[in-house]
Order: structure tokens, then C-alpha cells, then sequence
């Protein structure tokens, strides 16, 4: 029961954390594509006003004109002004609550990298590398605000700050490739991202906009640099929120993050959202740059080879699968079951019995898990079958079985890898 409370939990977490994602991104690519569509207003403006521009659009059967005024609008700033925020802040929080739940809740299993290339690394506690997993949202949060501070505090060098931001980030997926698992290396560096995301919320653009609403109210003149950190900032969010989206879904796929290079496609998918996201800023402004889309697609071309398995087995490869064959024996049931079969199966199933089917079963006996991960149950032929695919590449990436709690060998992967059903 505990195990179905804490799926059931998981499930209702997500479900939350979607639909505010969903809410909050879509709202923030309006407000870019409208401040995008604006054109100069027509005739006349009353000198009292400072009138950007407007927009005229057709929607749900009716039809929208849309006015941007910087500081001084013609209509009082009272309790029916819309704030937007608490998007922003749900989405983050239900997110680290589920990264609670779902990592930090069992670090040694789903955060630590006992495989890492670096030696301090590989040998951290799980006290420590959840340590490290809050401190890598805190520490990114930090230097990607120092950098606005420093390098465009007015927004006079914005174009070397999203350089510099890029560089940031290839950091970011760099460290946290080497330090956490694949799926979680993934999943931390989105955070980060979207920890920056809510963070420039809650720390840049709500306070300017409170600050510009209490002068108004008072009768004052607005300090225009509120507007543009605000600004600066809101920009910044949009080109994180593809790359971002991305990354919390990359769970789903092992071939990208547990492949070596993990943290250069991550670096390459980052760079191919933001190509796309200045893709339809541009669009909105009525530019067609089809390069943007070409680039990206050459990214997502490049990741494609690199995170292609190997068709091509080697000689060594070979040689262990042979040697895997000769010394797995199935069980006893395993082999009155699977009796008249061939030995190639009876001996992966063997193998998935005693290395997979803890978790990956009807009724799992692994503590924390009320049914079968990603409904893949490996305790009977059929379904073995079924996923023969998703197994071979679990296995032969060394993602499954997670954190290699139950030891599986060298040859054991090798025999899996060879098998052909």
C-alpha cells in the first residue's frame, strides 16, 4: 500500500506540474509572440501616453485589439490587473517536489554515479550527492544572475550575455553528466534552466512591476529600467522554455542520456530549442529566417549518429556473449517452463530473472514500486519478447538495472546484446 501511495502521489505531482508548465509556457510565448506583432499605432496619440504599439486579432469566434503602453496607461491600475506569476511559481514547486519524491527520496539509486570518471564523484554518499543535486540548482541560479548583473546590467551587451548564458549551460550538462546518472543528469540540468526561469520571476520581474505599479498609483514616474530587466529577463525565459521541456521529458528516451557524449547532446538539443524558439520570434516579426530551422535540424541530425547504437558488434563483444552462454544456467522453473524453447532464451530469461524481475514484474517485490516500471513486465516469455528491443538497449547503455543494484556482469549484457528472438 505505501508503494501505490507513493505512485499515486507521484502521478497526481505530475499531472500538477504539467498543467501548470503548460499554462505558464503558453501565456509566455503569447506575450512574446503579441509584443512581437505589435505595429505602430495610427493617427493621433494623446501626448499623456506613451502608446507602443497595438494589435488586432480574431480568436474563438471574436475579435481582440491589443494595446502595449510602457509606463503610463490610459486606465486606472486597480484590483483587476493581471499578474502573472503563480504559473511560474507552481511549476517550479510542484517540480522540486516531485524531484523529492521521485530522486532525492532514493539518491543512491536514481541520483548516484558510482561509474563516474571522476574518482570523487563516483564515491559519494547519498547524503552527498543529494547535497550536490540542490547545491547545482542553487550555484546555477547564481551565476546566471551574476552574469546579467555584470555583463548587461542596463541590457547594453544583451547579445554577448546570451553568449555567455549558452556557455553557462554547456557547463551545466557537462558537470552534471559526470556527477548524477544519465536521467537524472538530464533532469538537473532542465532545473537548473527552470529554476532560472522562476527565479527571474520572483526575483527580476514581479518586484520591477510592483515597484512600476506603486509609482504609477502614486502619481510618479516609473523607473523605465524596471521595465527592461523585466524584460531582459521574460526574453531569457522563452529561449529556456523549449530546452527545458525537452530535458523533463528525456526520461523516456535512455539512447540520449546514457550514451557517453550525454552531456553533448544535451548541450546540442539546448542550442537547437533556442534556434527554434528565435525561429518563430523572428516568424512573429514577420521574418522568415529558414537557416534557424536548418541549423537546428543539422543539431538534431548530429545527435541522431551519435546516439545510434552500434551495429556492428566486435570480436570481444562476441567472444563474451559466447562465454555468457555457456556459464548462465536457467533455474530449474526457468527450465520446466521454458522447456522446448531455445537455450538463447532460457538463458536471457535467467538473466532478466535474477538481475530485472525484482521490479519489472505483475506484483514487484523491489521496495518502492507498486507495479511494473513503464508497464515492461519481464517475468514471462511473451513480454520478454515484446520488448526485446527496449531491453537489448536498457542493458547493453548500461542505464538498466539502475545503479546496477543487483549486479549484473559484463557477460551477462553481452548475452543480452547477441540475442535475436
Amino acid at each position: 500500500m505505501e508503494s501505490y501511495l507513493l505512485e499515486f502521489g507521484n502521478l497526481l505531482l505530475r499531472w500538477l506540474h504539467v498543467i501548470a508548465a503548460i499554462a505558464w509556457i503558453g501565456e509566455s510565448i503569447y506575450f512574446v509572440m503579441l509584443d512581437n506583432s505589435l505595429t505602430p499605432p495610427k493617427g493621433e496619440q494623446d501626448p499623456r501616453y506613451d502608446l507602443l504599439g497595438e494589435m488586432s486579432s480574431v480568436h474563438g469566434g471574436g475579435f481582440y485589439h491589443n494595446q502595449k503602453y510602457l509606463t503610463r496607461p490610459p486606465f486606472p491600475l486597480d484590483d483587476k490587473l493581471h499578474w502573472s506569476f503563480w504559473k511560474s511559481y507552481t511549476t517550479w514547486l510542484s517540480g522540486f517536489a516531485l524531484l523529492c519524491l521521485l530522486y532525492l527520496s532514493n539518491p543512491a539509486v536514481y541520483l548516484a554515479n558510482p561509474a563516474s570518471p571522476w574518482a570523487w564523484a563516483a564515491v559519494l554518499t547519498p547524503t552527498e550527492v543529494n547535497i550536490a543535486a540542490i547545491a547545482l540548482l542553487i550555484v546555477g541560479w547564481l551565476v546566471y544572475d551574476e552574469l546579467c548583473r555584470r555583463i548587461s546590467p542596463e541590457m547594453q551587451r544583451d547579445g554577448l550575455l546570451s553568449v555567455a548564458v549558452a556557455f553557462m549551460m554547456a557547463g551545466v550538462a557537462y558537470f552534471s553528466a559526470h556527477v548524477f546518472q544519465g536521467r537524472a543528469a538530464f533532469l538537473l540540468t532542465g532545473a537548473v534552466m527552470a529554476t532560472c526561469m522562476s527565479a527571474n520571476v520572483l526575483f527580476w520581474i514581479i518586484p520591477g512591476q510592483r515597484r512600476m505599479v506603486a509609482a504609477l498609483q502614486a502619481g510618479e514616474a516609473p523607473n523605465p529600467l524596471d521595465g527592461k530587466r523585466g524584460k531582459q529577463r521574460s526574453v531569457h525565459n522563452t529561449y529556456f522554455t523549449l530546452p527545458v521541456v525537452f530535458l523533463m521529458i528525456s526520461n523516456h528516451y535512455a539512447f540520449a542520456y546514457s550514451n557517453d557524449t550525454a552531456w553533448f547532446i544535451m548541450v546540442l538539443f539546448i542550442l537547437a530549442g533556442a534556434l527554434i524558439r528565435q525561429y518563430f520570434v523572428l516568424r512573429h516579426r514577420g521574418e522568415n529566417v529558414l537557416t534557424l530551422l536548418a541549423a537546428s535540424a543539422i543539431m538534431l541530425l548530429v545527435i541522431g549518429m551519435i546516439a545510434a547504437p552500434s551495429s556492428t558488434p566486435s570480436d570481444n563483444a562476441t567472444n563474451s556473449a559466447s562465454a555468457a552462454s555457456s556459464h548462465v544456467t536457467p533455474s530449474a522453473s526457468t527450465q520446466a517452463e521454458d522447456k522446448g524453447k531455445d537455450s538463447g532464451m532460457q538463458s536471457v530469461a535467467s538473466v532478466l530473472h535474477q538481475r530485472c524481475v525484482a521490479c519489472h514484474a505483475a506484483k514487484p517485490s523491489q521496495p518502492g514500486f507498486a507495479a511494473a516500471p513503464a508497464g515492461i513486465r519481464l517475468d514471462n516469455e511473451r513480454d520478454i519478447r515484446l520488448h526485446y528491443l527496449k531491453i537489448k538497449q536498457a542493458v547493453a547503455s548500461k542505464y538498466m538495472p539502475l545503479a546496477n543494484t543487483t549486479k549484473m556482469s559484463e557477460e551477462e549484457r553481452q548475452l543480452i546484446a547477441q540475442w535475436q528472438p
